[in-house]
């Protein structure tokens, strides 16, 4: 593919406009959904309206990134927005829970095309020794929209329907795909290929079913995650096979073992398990054992929100004198290195210390974060880059779902088996967070627990968190070689 032609600035402009839906998606819809289930009812499907997005963005990710290759960067980036859209605009007109998840899930379709094409174009367009700069950019879209969500959807709750924390979405993807259709040139040839339905099938129901299970484990049946385990192992038994024999394989094996692919996607996804336990339970310990306010909560994990794109647009601007490999090993080190500050929070500490924790994980998430994705793009042909991309945010999409199953069913364990002797029960804790338990005598127990718990919690996401250490020691050096080269000379 060539972009030749192409408005650079404006298509990085669309780039972040498309970016930006997504981004924004998840803090606006948040902040509303508390009301949004209140008006529809049927509160015990709450979970669902989160996790139907991201199970559809997981199990298409890959699909997308391999069309991108056959087919070109943009109209597979045009039918992403235009299902985003579909599903946003319908989500708004939603009248029961059920409804609502149908169209997230639609929504999450059209993410799975949108983020990894997106970020593939930005590939295209510019060498590896420019691209730095634009991926900086990008970092400050999410970090951007991580502040600006949550007050944007408090202001619209407020001032009039929940229907616009969707709504207020279309014109900015209009305007994306207008920029698209308008900027972007690219002399692409469609290769004459067959894709392989079958294999993208397959996929799509083994990461449908892992996802379900994970998602649903604490509080489904035994029976349920057989199931669903079984379903996975199955489909992804069946998925291999299709791939070992297609002609031209939906994932490319060869593609996914190549050692910086592999190395680097392994270090996505451990950090991926260690930035979720932190978002999850980090907001829980600074209301419940600190006792102060969710607006203190979000202050302490936006800390995070500052560190990434800081050292993301260190490490994007610096790699060349620096080294990809080198800052990759130094961002591994810095996420356990963050995690392990959380371990020495007491119930007298200062939010400080938990802020000062969030943002070196978000240093090292942000130099972690940039170098896999620089490494794995240099590292594949342009003809691959697309596979290669969504690769890497697959990584760190199913790195989060089974961090958030794991953390969990840790903090569970905890609660049931604390040393005070008292467990608590997940009403106790719902109360303690909506600050209707107000006897002391009642109190004080439960905060012990959640402290013993938490702690406990915070030890496992360490532990996890040092293997990107490891897995980061694997990562080979960038050789410097032309683009569509590199994935030779980098495996060496």
């Amino acid at each position: 593919m060539s972009a030749k032609g192409s408005n650079r600035a404006l298509v990085i402009a669309a780039v972040m406009a498309s970016m930006a839906m997504i981004a924004i998606e998840a803090t606006i819809v948040a902040t509303a959904m508390p009301q949004i289930a209140a008006e529809l009812g049927d509160i015990n499907l709450y979970s669902w309206t989160f996790s139907s997005f991201l199970l559809a963005q997981t199990a298409t990710t890959i699909i997308f990134g391999r069309l991108a290759d056959i087919y070109g960067r943009k109209p597979v980036l045009l039918v992403g927005i235009a299902i985003f859209l579909v599903g946003t605009i319908f989500a708004g007109f939603a009248q029961s829970m059920h409804v609502l998840i149908a169209f997230r899930l639609l929504q999450g379709l059209g993410a799975g095309a949108i983020q990894p094409v997106a970020m593939t174009v930005v590939a295209d367009l510019y060498p590896l020794e420019e691209r730095g700069k634009v991926q900086g950019y990008l970092a400050s879209v999410w970090a951007v929209s991580a502040v600006v969500g949550p007050l944007a959807g408090s202001i619209i709750v407020e001032a009039v329907s929940w229907s616009w924390v969707f709504w207020v979405n279309i014109p900015v993807g209009i305007l994306a795909a207008t920029g698209f259709i308008v900027f972007l040139r690219e002399d692409f040839q469609s290769r004459d290929e067959k894709v392989d339905v079958m294999g993208a099938v397959l996929f799509s129901i083994a990461i449908g079913a892992l996802m379900i299970g994970l998602t649903n484990i604490e509080q489904a049946s035994a029976t349920y995650i057989i199931t669903a385990g079984a379903v996975f192992l199955v489909a992804l038994a069946l998925f291999i096979w299709q791939e070992i024999r297609a002609t031209h394989p939906m994932l490319s094996l060869d593609l996914w073992l190549r050692r910086p692919i592999a190395s680097s996607n392994i270090v996505t996804f451990i950090a991926g398990m260690a930035m979720i336990g932190l978002t999850t339970f980090l907001p829980m310990y600074i209301q419940t054992v600190l006792n102060r306010s969710a607006l203190v909560a979000g202050l302490t994990l936006s800390a995070m929100l500052l560190g990434w794109p800081a050292a993301a647009t260190f490490a994007a601007r610096s790699f060349h004198r620096i080294g990809i490999r080198p800052l990759m090993i130094t961002g591994s080190v810095f996420v356990p290195l963050g995690c392990s500050l959380l371990l020495t929070l007491t119930p007298a500490s200062s939010p400080l210390v938990a802020a000062a924790g969030s943002l070196i994980v978000g240093v090292g998430m942000g130099l972690t974060s940039i170098s896999a994705l620089m490494l794995i793009q240099a590292s594949a042909g342009k003809t691959e880059r697309g596979s290669a991309t969504a690769s890497n945010i697959f990584s760190r999409n199913l790195g989060s779902t089974l961090g958030a199953s794991l953390f969990g069913a840790v903090l569970n364990y905890g609660l049931l088996h604390s040393t005070g002797g008292a467990s608590v029960t997940a009403g106790q804790l719902q109360d303690l967070l909506n600050r209707t338990t107000e006897i002391a005598g009642t109190v004080a127990p439960i905060r012990t627990a959640l402290q013993d718990s938490l702690h406990l919690t915070f030890g496992a996401m360490v532990l996890i968190a040092m293997l990107t250490i490891i897995a980061g020691l694997f990562v080979p050096s960038l050789a410097r070689a032309p683009e569509g080269e590199a994935s030779q000379q980098a495996g060496q």
